[in-house]
């Protein structure tokens, strides 16, 4: 029997949910019929560390090493017992295996409480007084984190939840420094990785171990992973792959590297490791190997067999989690916002819409690269399938697109085929504030499911959203969050600051835009990030078209992908991150809106320039329909009809009475018995399980056909207009 093939992802990722690399290979490999087995080495070492076993250990090795404790670290220790008693029920609880342990949680005296907690939000007001799973949840969260405060003071600095030694692997040019940290002993976290990785290799023993390395805050411990393997099981080969190598890596010359590698793969691993495999097993020379870093006599040398295509997305099977521990995973929530927990909590099976970005224009995105720029979707019909595939093995309906930006037309013949199947899903999406996103259209989205979506507003500036080549502006972003947010769908916004030549001046106006999106309710979440140069986007690849300049055109012999640059005619860009997120996070939780914007601020800024009412301004603006394109649909029930007897002024003439139910509420519409008899036989030709929708043009010559007459008086007014309250959308 062929030897199976071992995909890992290294520590730390994310804790409620698997990172999806390794489902997308295992379904793909499914396919071809290579047995493979899959691990999350983080959610592992996590259980292992956060359980009462791990915290006798740990409070039994501060003691030993006798260190000087901070005063939180003091309190920490201090009630070690109450620590050890609680962790396990603690676990089960974010687990969702101990719901009614929220009660206790809640009740603010079961769970010890150290420094986290002197900045916890008021938790009636975030929560009400019947959310008690989730407050319960954001009490636990704050006190794992208080024991990982004591774990990166007292243990290891490099301890995080969601990363590893990220600083050891972000813009890491030289080899260097990650190379002496490799050489020395063991850390804390390293022994339990160790430990775990070997006895899952005593289990397995693969032929082959692929290491999927996503973010840099996972580089270290792929390197630990890989230097044991190749310490301990010589003949077994190590590849990695993933995001970093894939941005990072692809100019690579240190030999050193390939100490605790054998190859490294770029872009989509598909048919690279496919070849890989064959290689191995002595069915493909070394020279047939495709995207491949590899040593050729102590030489790093990348080989490309470019005659071997990529497979297409309908080609790579359907994302498979079989072996991954998906009732471990623990929920947290981290900040009181509904739409930015959704990183942090439930389980959520990702999939993707589409290859690539269908815009492939933004001048800070690395769009050079084959994950941007090879734009590919997938049929809509097929993406369906694969999620009643995923939901029938993994148990759990919510699913993640993570596309780059999910096309708006797929989305929508998405929704409609969930629709048509009665699939109950909740979903959510990264997109682009398009035009196209319009009421009806998200109305349609809310009723496949759609619970939220993400996009970049990035800087809220026209002027440097033309120069980004961004293809919005900001009051095109305001009315597509006004219709995301009326249909009840979360709105979360990915700002940036600090991109080429932006001034003082537009910065704060940037901020003041984004108070204001938050203070009219059309953003509920967004995350500020400080503008970083990368040597496969545009600007790093013509830095002087965007009057920029790079301190160093030297290419370093490890990781070449975010470059150090200066901004002459710009601001000082740094100084302006900490005022930035603190007056977010005040947004986020609906607070401070009254506040000068110099509030935030230790140094002086100048006034903003927007005025006051600019948002809520941009979103009541009427807004042009295109009735020559949108196609009509019914989602609503049919509904009951009775004809009736009306008389006026002695006139006697009869009307039909249309009565529609929806989950919420019930409307009556009355319409002459003729238009009333054409309206029921209409609706079914409507229904999205008969049809795509009937264009403008093809209800009018329904209309006509039975003889009646001002169809454009009568569609466009009273009593067709409140069809639209009820199940009757233009797309």
């Amino acid at each position: 029997m062929q030897s199976p093939i071992l995909l890992i992802t290294p520590p730390f990722t994310q804790l409620n949910t698997p990172y999806p690399a390794t489902a997308y290979l295992k379904g793909f490999f499914n396919t071809k019929n290579i047995p493979t087995v899959q691990a999350d080495l983080g959610i592992e070492v996590t259980l292992a560390l956060f359980c009462k076993e791990g915290l006798e250990k740990l409070f039994k090795t501060i003691e030993q090493n006798d260190l000087v404790l901070s005063a939180n670290s003091e309190r920490i220790v201090a009630l070690q017992a109450t620590y050890i008693n609680t962790i396990d029920n603690v676990m089960l609880f974010l687990q969702g295996k101990l719901p009614t342990l929220a009660h206790l949680i809640c009740n603010r005296q079961f769970l010890p409480e150290a420094s986290r907690f002197e900045q916890l939000d008021d938790l009636k007001w975030a929560f009400g007084s019947m959310g008690k799973q989730d407050m319960a949840k954001h009490i636990a969260t704050m006190y794992l984190e208080d024991l990982s405060d004591l774990i990166k003071e007292n243990i290891d600095t490099h301890f995080g939840f969601s990363r590893y030694a990220e600083s050891l692997g972000r813009s890491a040019n030289s080899f260097d420094e990650l190379n002496d940290a490799l050489q020395l002993p063991y850390t804390y976290l390293d022994e339990i990785l160790i430990k775990i990785l070997a006895a899952r290799m005593l289990e397995v023993q693969p032929q082959l171990v692929c290491i999927s390395v996503p973010f840099p805050g996972n580089l270290y411990t792929s390197l630990r992973c890989g230097q044991w393997i190749k310490k301990n099981y010589p003949h077994i080969k190590v590849a990695m792959g993933g995001g970093f190598a894939n941005t990072e890596l692809r100019s690579l010359s240190d030999a050193r590297v390939f100490n605790f590698y054998d190859f490294i793969t770029l872009d989509d691993g598909e048919a690279p490791l496919e070849i890989l495999i064959e290689h191995i097993e002595g069915k493909k020379q070394q020279h047939e190997l495709k995207r491949c870093f590899t040593l050729v006599n102590g030489v790093v040398t990348y080989i490309n067999n470019t005659s071997c295509s990529d497979y297409k997305q309908g080609q790579v099977g359907t994302p498979d989690y079989d072996g991954l521990l998906l009732d471990k995973y623990i929920s947290v929530i981290e900040v009181t916002n509904p739409m930015h927990s959704l990183w942090s909590d439930g389980r959520w099976n990702k999939l993707t819409m589409a290859h690539g970005c269908y815009w492939g224009k933004c001048t800070f995105c690395d769009i050079s690269l084959d994950y941007i720029k090879s734009y590919e979707p997938i049929t809509a019909s097929l993406l369906v399938d694969r999620m009643e595939e995923m939901i029938a093995k993994t148990g759990q309906n919510g699913f993640h697109f993570v596309d780059e930006a999910a096309p708006p037309s797929l989305m929508k013949a998405l929704s409609i085929e969930i629709i048509r199947r009665k699939l109950v899903v909740s979903w959510w999406a990264n997109v682009r504030f398009e035009k196209s996103f319009t009421q009806d259209l998200c109305q349609l989205l809310k009723s496949a499911g759609c619970i939220a979506v993400s996009g970049g507003l990035e800087v809220a500036s026209d002027r440097l959203l033309e120069l980004i080549q961004k293809g919005i502006t900001v009051s095109q972003v305001a009315k597509v969050s006004k219709h995301f947010t009326e249909a009840g769908i979360m709105v979360h916004a990915y700002l940036m600051y600090g991109f080429p030549t932006q001034t003082v001046q537009e910065t704060v106006d940037s901020l003041e835009m984004v108070r204001q999106f938050f203070q009219t309710g059309v953003l509920q979440s967004a995350f500020w990030h400080l503008f970083t140069m990368t040597a496969h986007s545009p600007v790093g690849l013509n830095p002087e078209k965007f009057m920029v300049k790079k301190v160093s055109s030297e290419i370093g012999t490890f990781a070449n992908n975010d470059i150090e640059h200066t901004d002459p005619t710009g601001a000082n860009h740094e100084i302006f991150g900490f005022g930035l997120k603190k007056a977010l996070l005040n947004y986020m939780h609906g607070a401070c809106f009254e506040f000068p914007l110099q509030k935030w601020f230790e140094f002086t800024i100048p006034k903003t320039t927007i005025a006051p009412n600019y948002i809520q301004n941009e979103i009541e603006a009427t807004e042009l329909e295109t009735s020559n394109y949108y196609k009509t649909i019914w989602l609503g029930v049919m509904p009951t009809s009775t004809v009736v007897q009306r008389s006026k002024k002695g006139n006697k003439w009869e009307e039909m009475n249309l009565l529609y139910q929806t989950t919420k509420t019930s409307i009556t519409i009355s319409v002459d018995v003729a238009k009333g008899t054409w309206l029921l036989k209409l609706l079914p030709q409507l229904a999205v399980v008969n049809t795509n929708g009937l264009s403008f043009s093809e209800i009018k010559q329904s209309y006509l056909a039975e003889g009646l007459l001002d169809f454009e008086l009568f569609w466009d007014n009273k009593p067709i207009s409140g069809l639209y309250k009820v199940g009757l959308l233009r797309i």
